[in-house]
């Protein structure tokens, strides 16, 4: 049986309340120890607002929580030593060297931190220039290592590759991957699907402060809808057999691409591609090229939340009130 303390992070019913506006609204949720956890949705979904409960930046209204089975609400300055945050809303104003220096390290090993991390991040040519000259790529990668000065246990990164070029995006990527390697577990906030598809292990849909669906992004994908049988033909005259032998074989009407020759159709099972070739093949039909693609992570997120809201994250001043 699970406990709380296997977990590195167990919440229950999590609510919490904008006026009248409720941001989050009953969210369970567990991260287990060592693994990516990704929470996916729009703008205004609830993501930073979850987020925040759980760094004990913001009050919880409603429901409890949980890091490694202590208490957010009732010990959070334990829940702060055990944590590392990094995302919209963490500040950059300082260099690495006095975060070591006001998180307990001496002068020495706050400065063997700073120079390692330094490194790591690629920030050797930025580490005498003033934060105020850094661009947004430099900021994210500076506020991420910043966090990391006490190697915690548990990363909470919020959106951390957003607004990053894609090499740098994929730098930070690297970088995430190689904490869970060296031992953390990092819980991940994201509106890219893709981001959510490579890295997270398991995913929780967010929208409208509702957990949607929440499961590994295959099972997520399968979840929503069949596979599907994507052909080009050698001959582009053998759509219309082509077309005859896999709506008889399949009990699906195939779709013609664009592409001279295409046709894609739905399968029930990924099984049932081997039937429909084999079936073209005794027809004499020719294939060019086959693939059988699972639905993507953007067809899942349309399938369950039906539409791209635009609806603001909460605003820092909306924070101070609610602390």
């Amino acid at each position: 049986m699970t406990t709380k303390t296997d977990l590195a992070v167990t919440a229950s019913g999590l609510v919490k309340l904008f006026g009248e506006n409720r941001a989050v609204d009953g969210i369970d949720l567990e991260v287990r120890r060592g693994e990516i956890f990704g929470v996916l949705g729009p703008n205004g979904a609830g993501k930073t607002t979850m987020l925040s409960m759980l760094a004990t930046l913001l009050r919880i209204d409603g429901g409890e929580a949980w890091v490694f089975g202590v208490d957010v609400i009732r010990q959070p300055h334990q829940v702060r030593q055990l944590i590392g945050v990094t995302g919209q809303y963490a500040s950059v104003d300082e260099n690495l060297w006095l975060f070591g220096r006001l998180l307990g390290l001496s002068r020495i090993d706050a400065q063997a931190r700073a120079s390692t991390l330094i490194g790591q991040f690629g920030l050797e040519e930025a580490a005498d220039r003033q934060i105020a000259t850094f661009s947004g790529g430099m900021r994210r990668r500076l506020d991420l290592a910043a966090s990391l000065i006490r190697r915690p246990p548990l990363i909470f990164l919020d959106e951390p590759t957003t607004g990053l070029d894609p090499r740098t995006r994929g730098q930070m990527w690297d970088t995430i991957r190689s904490l869970v390697a060296d031992g953390s577990t990092v819980l991940l906030t994201t509106q890219y699907l893709d981001e959510a598809d490579q890295l997270a292990d398991r995913v929780a849909v967010i929208d409208r402060g509702h957990k949607v669906a929440e499961g590994t992004p295959d099972e997520l994908k399968t979840s929503v809808g069949a596979s599907t049988l994507q052909l080009r033909l050698a001959d582009p005259d053998q759509l219309s057999p082509a077309s005859e032998i896999l709506e008889r074989v399949l009990r699906q009407e195939p779709v013609p691409t664009p592409e001279a020759g295409g046709l894609n159709v739905a399968l029930e099972t990924a099984d049932q591609a081997a039937e429909a070739l084999i079936a073209l093949r005794q027809g004499r039909v020719s294939i060019a090229s086959v693939s059988v693609a699972k639905p993507s992570l953007d067809e899942v997120f349309l399938a369950l939340t039906g539409h791209d809201t635009q609806e603001h994250e909460i605003t820092d001043d909306e924070m101070e009130v609610a602390r």
